[in-house]
């Protein structure tokens, strides 16, 4: 039976917090902010959590996390 490995592009789009949750940064931040307003761009720089349908396959992904 072969190794289960990490699929790179996964692991570094996501992050697993300790209690199981799946976190990844918002899109859009690259170039072009100055024309969204402040509470946008606050917005973005928090993370935000998967869904559970994604979760699931996220995990599977990333089997060492």
């Amino acid at each position: 039976m072969s190794k289960q490995k990490t699929i790179k592009a996964v692991a570094k789009r996501f992050k697993i917090t300790k209690t199981g949750k799946v976190m990844k940064k918002k899109a859009g931040q690259g170039h072009f902010n100055a024309r969204e307003p402040g509470k946008v761009t606050r917005a973005k720089r928090r993370p935000t959590q998967m869904g559970k349908s994604l979760t699931k396959n996220i995990k599977r992904f990333m089997p060492h996390s």
